[in-house]
């Protein structure tokens, strides 16, 4: 019932760009962070 990796569309494919994709997707997400909490504390300080 099991097919090969080929029918379910997976493949060795390049490796080398998935990790740089996934760094930058953590890299994006850290700045994004840091982003929201410069917001935060600026909506925070005016408010106050």
């Amino acid at each position: 019932m099991a097919g090969s990796d080929a029918d379910h569309g997976v493949g060795k494919g390049d490796l080398g760009a998935h990790v740089t994709d996934y760094g930058r997707m953590i890299a994006m997400l850290k700045w994004g962070a840091v982003a929201v909490a410069v917001i935060v504390a600026c909506v925070i300080w005016l408010i106050a």
